[in-house]
């Protein structure tokens, strides 16, 4: 059905790719308009607005939502329509990538904003699986992925310093978590196992799709549609060993290495010590992980 004869709701993140979204969606959205898409525009000052704006309209009826900026512009849309959505009608979820990384959407297209604006007006949709994690304050719910280690101090490290550089930050947020490498095990369960995986390691990831920090091919094998969660494990790999692979994290072939294993699983049952850093779709929380599991199919995407 042509997104013509739907209305959206647009939440703008201004601040996102280092405030170039705000400079670049007025006329993104005006494209859309004159392709027939009716659009109402809400836009964010503070981080939660997005979550907040969100469940507000999907508690009005609103069941289109487009995200303008980066994939943390995303992970909040998606934390407002859930857990709600998943007792209620499917909501849909279009991009229009003017932040930094966006790299979700690199599963579905490789025409960047083009692709994903001519996706919204065709009304062209795909399933996509959404992720929950429980941790103990609560929960979050994800569409990208989940690191624990390396991945996440890297992307940590890129927020706090190096935010400016754009996607070469991740680069150099690679380059000072090396400098201070650590490994370290965090005790988890895959699906039904007897026994708990403590053994330290380099990183853990929990994805849904492909791709972080713009280019990193964390999860070469895994699929947004098919009602897994693809796990990732690097062992403690040492430095030296980590600069020869370091090319390997951007084209997938990581998963090849000896001390890398991967799954597709269900769900992940966590017994930390504690609160632990967690990126999630770009965002970097301090939590203590208890569960993830996989809803199939709980999203309806444009791409």
């Amino acid at each position: 059905m042509s997104a013509a004869r739907e209305r959206f709701l647009a939440v703008v993140n201004p601040a996102a790719g280092g405030r170039r979204c705000g400079k670049l969606a007025p006329a993104a959205l005006e494209e859309l308009r004159k392709k027939g898409v009716e659009i109402e525009v809400r836009s964010t000052a503070a981080p939660g607005d997005a979550t907040r704006v969100a469940r507000d309209y999907y508690g009005r009826g609103w069941r289109n939502f487009i995200a303008v900026g980066g994939d943390g512009t995303s992970y909040e849309i998606v934390n407002g329509l859930f857990p709600e959505a998943l007792s209620g009608e499917k909501p849909s979820l279009g991009f229009l990538p003017l932040g930094t990384g966006n790299s979700f959407l690199k599963d579905f297209t490789v025409n960047g904003a083009n692709g994903a604006a001519e996706a919204i007006a065709s009304g062209r949709r795909r399933s996509c699986d959404v992720m929950r994690l429980t941790h103990a304050n609560g929960e979050l719910f994800y569409i990208n992925l989940l690191t624990l280690g390396f991945a996440a101090d890297v992307t940590a490290a890129a927020n706090k310093r190096f935010k400016a550089f754009g996607e070469g930050g991740y680069v150099l947020g690679v380059l000072l978590c090396l400098a201070r490498l650590d490994r370290r095990a965090f005790p988890h369960r895959l699906d039904s196992a007897a026994g708990l995986d403590s053994r330290r390691c380099l990183f853990l990831a929990f994805n849904n799709s492909r791709f972080t920090g713009g280019q990193m091919m964390i999860a070469p094998k895994a699929a947004a549609d098919d009602g897994l969660l693809e796990y990732v494990r690097w062992g403690p790999i040492g430095r030296i060993g980590l600069l020869r692979n370091l090319p390997t994290l951007f084209d997938g072939t990581h998963i090849r290495h000896p001390l890398a294993s991967r799954a597709a699983v269900r769900r992940v049952d966590f017994e930390l010590d504690g609160p632990v850093n967690v990126m999630v779709d770009g965002e970097c929380r301090e939590l203590d992980c208890r569960t993830i599991e996989v809803f199939p199919g709980a999203l309806d995407i444009f791409a």
